[in-house]
């Protein structure tokens, strides 16, 4: 065991990122050369034992059943009524189309998993409709990309799927801990639109009553024929894991039928649309299985090589408080999320990082309650990154669905305000371990 030999796995590893090697193999090609040099002839062996961990691991079942089911709900239509519908009640507020934007994104976010298809779908309806009543296009642009990447902290998150084997937390804590922070997250966008759009009406005016005004009647009929089967399929799947009926991978069989039965009622489903979907299923699944099997190939040699002793050791020699390593940790994820993908960096980032934290004492908080409470922080801190330039990618899905007026510069601008409410929020999760923990201690009576 060699932990100051281990600790040359990461320079390794950003060497063959930054000359363009695809992460996964990036990773298992580290992972093959420091293991074979760290135990020899054993080293196929522990590689093959960890390919049998994942591919046995009855959780990431979940994963293609998740994502079969937000490329469903991409083309089934409900995106669009929902769109009607919401708007139809908040059109009179200043910013009206923006909070009825973030609104969207958090239902559809909850129905898909998904944190791209959430900003696509969302964008390609709202912005053109905006842009039409002379939006701020710098507010456009933030609205899309914060209310976008909701899907990686509104439950259920194919990302937290994958967070949740990989930092030894349940799932369903996971998905109870995450619904205030990310509902507080939405509730903060909301605030700062109307805000900036009272104090400035020009950035997003509120719609003028038309001839075609609907009556109070009928908008509540179109609101519940919208809202319904999305919120049926919410409680399909979220539901009956917050109430322990079923488990992640079971509830995410459940959302596929169930995104299955609404396409074929909203008329969308054919042998097209789920050959598409099918196809996407397997795309994405491979790219993240194979990810994932290379970081768990990493994480292994790395530990198994005494890298944790390694970095316990340099915590260790600078003598660092609890909260100076919580904020080195959550730095490094954020900087690392310029250059990774939100998969990749769990990957590498929360196998190191989560058993030097729950070392540390926080509060009255057990060793269990830290691992929900770090992830939490954790996934607040990537979503941020996510945002963030010059490398975010949810400007980089913007820009694929956006006009040519809405400019590269319109996004930077946009996302700035909602980076820092980000900040806040995450501020507030870490003075207040209550915001993540409460629900999973009503709901679950204890942590794993």
């Amino acid at each position: 065991m060699n932990p100051e030999f281990s600790l040359l796995m990461f320079p390794a590893l950003l060497f063959l990122m930054f000359f363009g090697f695809p992460v996964a193999f990036s990773l298992m090609g580290t992972a093959l050369v420091f293991g074979v040099i760290q135990f020899g002839d054993a080293a196929p062996a522990m590689f093959l034992s960890k390919v049998d961990d994942v591919a046995s691991n009855y959780v990431l079942g979940a994963v293609p059943l998740f994502i079969f089911m937000g490329s469903l709900l991409e083309r089934s239509g409900v995106a669009e009524r929902l769109f009607e519908a919401i708007h139809m009640w908040t059109r009179r507020l200043p910013g009206g189309l923006a909070i009825g934007t973030i609104l969207l994104c958090v239902v559809f976010a909850a129905s898909t998993g998904i944190v791209g298809a959430t900003e696509t779908v969302v964008g390609l309806l709202a912005i053109p409709v905006m842009l039409r009543y002379n939006y701020n296009k710098s507010l456009i642009s933030g609205t899309i990309c914060a209310g976008g990447s909701l899907g990686t902290i509104i439950p259920p998150s194919v990302v937290v799927v994958i967070l949740g084997p990989v930092a030894d937390v349940s799932i369903g804590d996971l998905f109870a801990g995450m619904i205030i922070p990310g509902l507080m997250l939405a509730g903060c966008y909301i605030i700062y639109i109307i805000a900036r759009c009272t104090i400035i009406p020009a950035d997003g005016p509120r719609l003028p009553p038309g001839d075609d005004e609907p009556s109070f009647v009928h908008k509540l009929w179109v609101t519940a024929t919208a809202l319904i089967p999305p919120f049926m399929l919410i409680f399909v799947v979220l539901g009956t894991i917050l109430m322990g009926v079923a488990t992640p991978t079971e509830a995410a069989a459940c959302g596929a039928v169930g995104a299955t039965v609404m396409a074929a009622a909203y008329g969308a489903l054919s042998w097209g649309v789920m050959k598409e979907a099918l196809f996407k299923t397997v795309i994405i699944t491979a790219m993240i299985l194979l990810i994932l099997i290379g970081g768990t190939m990493f994480a292994g040699v790395f530990t198994a090589s005494g890298g944790l002793v390694g970095m316990q050791n340099i915590v260790a020699a600078f003598e660092l408080t609890n909260w100076q390593t919580l904020g080195i940790l959550l730095g490094l994820a954020f900087v690392a999320g310029f250059v990774l993908d939100l998969i990749s960096l769990m990957l590498i980032v929360v196998p190191i990082a989560m058993p030097i934290i729950v070392k540390f004492p926080f509060y009255a908080l057990d060793p269990g309650q830290i691992k929900i409470w770090f992830s939490i922080c954790f996934l607040i801190m990537i979503q941020t990154s996510y945002l963030t330039p010059p490398m975010a990618p949810a400007i980089f899905y913007l820009r694929g669905i956006s006009p040519p007026e809405i400019t590269l510069m319109h996004m930077y601008k946009g996302v700035i305000p909602f980076i820092f409410l980000h900040f806040i929020v995450l501020a507030c999760v870490i003075l207040w371990p209550d915001i993540a923990l409460w629900l999973p201690t009503i709901l679950f009576r204890g942590f794993g």
